[in-house]
């Protein structure tokens, strides 16, 4: 049999074994500024010394064109892989279509989202996935990624560990859309790409 030869009923019971329960209902707090954050309680020494640990001291980007949320990079981090796996989530996402990563079935793997955050706190990110195999749905994936304010340095999302699946009827291309938001519903990058899982890494 192909690697992509899978029937429709092999694809479902895929599926049903990545299915998850239903996300608990969560209502995000109201949306403050960093100012408005540093203005609260400014008297107490101890909390304000805590808060520009946690905040720095004001906004880092200025420049009212830059997005307040931009996600630069995401990785497959995987000790035994040959090479990195690592897709530019600056430059051209139609040409992520086009390429895919190749990971050993069978080999335990994290995702590494790097982002910057530039202006104002952003609540509640997340990080979305839907993989496909042939055009049907084989596991959807949600990340909780957290709270973060402004800085110059990048933030970095690590997920926990991942087993890339394995055996004969695993093996093949699957078509991966990602999708990074946060509690207000506002999706900072939308992008896709593709995974090619292979018996071994230069098979």
């Amino acid at each position: 049999m192909a690697e992509d030869d899978v029937t429709p009923e092999q694809l479902a019971a895929i599926a049903a074994e990545n299915e998850e329960p239903e996300p608990v209902n969560y209502k995000p707090p109201a949306q403050k500024t960093v100012q408005e954050i540093q203005e609260l309680d400014k008297d107490d020494d101890s909390l304000r010394k805590y808060k520009e640990t946690l905040l720095g001291t004001g906004a880092v980007e200025t420049d009212p064109s830059v997005p307040n949320v931009q996600v630069t990079q995401m990785a497959l981090i995987c000790d035994s892989a040959p090479y990195p796996l690592v897709l530019d989530l600056q430059g051209d996402l139609e040409a992520l279509k086009n390429e895919a990563f190749v990971l050993k079935e069978g080999v335990e793997y994290k995702i590494k989202i790097s982002f910057k955050v530039n202006k104002e706190i952003v609540s509640g990110l997340r990080y979305f996935q839907v993989t496909y195999r042939n055009g049907i749905t084989v596991d959807k994936s949600t990340y909780m990624v957290g709270s973060y304010g402004p800085r110059p340095k990048e933030h970095e999302f690590i997920s926990t560990t991942e087993e890339a699946p394995k055996g004969m009827l695993a093996r093949g291309r699957y078509n991966i859309k990602s999708k990074f938001m946060d509690d207000d519903k506002h999706i900072h990058l939308l992008w896709e790409w593709n995974l090619n899982i292979k018996k071994d890494w230069e098979d």
